[in-house]
């Protein structure tokens, strides 16, 4: 006598299924079944998890749009002029500014040596880059090299023109 290939399963949200189970082997049926009865079924499992992608969706917005204001509200602060590029690169290079540049403070200052005189000229450079690719491509830079990538960014020496401003 051959093993079933067809259980009826009662899922854990109420739901009773019949499952093939043809593409197992004989002796794993059984022991998949038992593991299936302990789960919601695919309809029931499907919908919960569109409700946490769209509850996951939400906080990611909110939490975008947090940054986004902060940003807005710490440029402003510190006379950072708007970046250019397209709106959502715009939007994107100014939270990077922000977070590698209070980063960058809380390293060099905060907890570094260097003086707020000192700090006040790495802001000043700052201000010089303006592109927000720019900023976009140093997201991922240790908040300590800040000073020298900007020194390079706005280094007036360069024979062509720079490309970041």
């Amino acid at each position: 006598m051959a093993v079933r290939t067809t259980w009826t399963v009662d899922h854990q949200c109420g739901h009773r299924l019949d499952h093939d189970l043809s593409a197992r082997r004989a002796d794993e049926r059984a022991g998949y079944a038992r593991w299936l009865e302990a789960r919601a079924c695919t309809d029931c499992w499907r919908t919960a998890h569109q409700a946490d992608a769209a509850t996951t969706q939400e906080w990611i917005t909110g939490r975008r749009e947090q940054e986004r204001a902060n940003a807005e509200a710490w440029a402003s602060q510190y006379d950072m002029p708007p970046l250019s590029g397209s709106e959502k690169a715009a939007a994107w290079g100014q939270r990077c500014r922000h977070q590698l540049a209070t980063a960058a403070y809380q390293a060099l200052v905060t907890e570094g040596e260097l003086d707020e005189q000192h700090w006040a000229e790495v802001e000043e450079a700052a201000r010089l880059v303006d592109r927000a690719g720019w900023w976009i491509d140093q997201r991922d830079s240790e908040p300590a090299d800040l000073p020298e990538l900007l020194s390079a960014a706005t280094n007036a020496d360069r024979t062509t023109e720079n490309p970041y401003r």
